[in-house]
């Protein structure tokens, strides 16, 4: 793999979008050109990016991936890149470039990063800002059911909400699992396929100086994030959280430093005071320097984790606790490859510069950690368990 710092780990072939009937494949074929329906639905933009987006819509049906064209400070990187895969189709690469790149690719389609009257603006804002707002609502009836809850309860509770929430995924609106949170938790137990619940409680409460959370999408995933973040922090469980957020759009849905700020104030206003007081806790805790907000570029690039740059390497390396959030974050994990599935996590991950904690609803044909005959027992009852969302882990590794 270009650039791994770890070169004597010898990883398995990666997931392609060339595999004939993969999820891989059928994300670029039909959800890539939806979400440019969408963007070109969504937003009033003008004619000549609306035609440069159904160009880039044509491209990835049926040519070549083109390099970016623009000037701007990470076209460098991306092109080198690209070289790699030079004279290919959107159909023939790898599939996390393949996704990343798309992404880059319609910012550049939307004049994200240019001079004038589109710079900054997000072309899957109104798609996050209506998740945002629906997701605060249908919680409040339940949130006051939270604060009644005892800590062990309740840390609980926020913990397998945490997971479930990961469900709700714009990117992918072909898993229709309904994102489950709160109290209803308890009833799909049996679909967390790895529970380290007990270990992770355990780690936790005996008190931590950082608990850093990498994060995945908006609404349901980002508000339980927050909860669990001030929660850890009431409790006196650690003195810091510090969240790591994405620098600019990203899988339509992926939290920005923006969304987060959005969010506390959608709390603040919220119909349910536990809601508001949350809100309110939040607001206090950034202001102390309890709960800290970053991004970097290493978080909407291709590289997998494995190729982390030294600075993050290092800052993760201080924290007690890492929680990665969601499928992405798993897959930049294990090299989105296809590992045998009863690899040991420890084995492929130690790399990695803290313990950490895996919260992942499965949307992703990449799995390890299972017991012998485990998948072949899920794939016989059901043949899209590694993809259809119904199915967690909640996956705690310990330096």
């Amino acid at each position: 793999m270009p650039g791994s710092s770890f070169p004597s780990l010898t990883l398995p072939s990666p997931l392609m979008t060339s595999e004939p009937g993969s999820f891989a494949r059928s994300t670029i074929v039909e959800r890539k050109p939806q979400i440019i329906r969408q963007v070109i639905e969504d937003n009033d933009y003008a004619a000549d990016i609306v035609r440069a987006l159904q160009v880039f819509r044509e491209e990835i049906a049926s040519r070549p991936i083109q390099p970016l064209h623009e000037a701007a400070p990470d076209v460098a990187f991306w092109n080198g890149e690209w070289k790699t895969y030079q004279g290919k189709t959107w159909l023939q690469v790898p599939w996390y470039f393949a996704e990343t790149f798309f992404y880059r690719r319609l910012l550049e389609a939307v004049r994200y990063f240019q001079p004038g009257s589109w710079q900054g603006r997000n072309p899957f804002q109104k798609q996050k800002q209506r998740q945002m707002e629906a997701d605060v609502q249908r919680l409040a009836a339940e949130w006051d059911q939270f604060s009644a809850l005892e800590p062990e309860a309740l840390f609980e509770a926020l913990l397998h909400s945490c997971l479930w929430g990961n469900r709700a995924d714009l990117s992918n609106l072909s898993v229709k699992v309904g994102a489950l949170g709160g109290l209803a938790t308890r009833d799909e137990r049996h679909l967390i396929l790895i529970d380290h619940t007990v270990q992770a409680h355990a780690l936790l409460a005996r008190g931590t100086q950082r608990v850093d959370f990498i994060n995945d999408n908006v609404g349901i995933d980002l508000l339980f994030d927050l909860a669990l973040a001030d929660f850890l922090l009431r409790q006196g469980w650690t003195r810091l959280v510090k969240l790591h957020l994405k620098d600019h759009p990203f899988f339509v849905s992926d939290a920005m430093l923006e969304d987060v700020r959005a969010t506390i104030s959608l709390l603040q206003t919220a119909s349910s005071d536990s809601m508001q007081a949350l809100g309110a806790r939040l607001i206090e805790h950034i202001a102390a320097g309890r709960l800290a907000l970053t991004d970097d570029p290493f978080w909407t690039r291709c590289l997998m984790f494995r190729q982390m740059p030294p600075h993050l390497r290092e800052d993760l390396g201080r924290s007690d606790l890492v929680i990665l959030k969601g499928d992405v974050n798993y897959r930049r994990l294990l090299d989105d490859c296809h590992w045998l599935h009863t690899t040991r996590m420890e084995d492929v991950t130690r790399y990695f510069p803290a313990s950490f904690l895996t919260l992942r609803t499965l949307k992703g044909e990449s799995m390890v950690g299972l017991e012998p005959g485990q998948a072949e027992a899920l794939s016989a009852a059901d043949p899209t368990w590694l993809i259809n969302g119904k199915r967690g882990v909640i996956q705690l590794v310990v330096r």
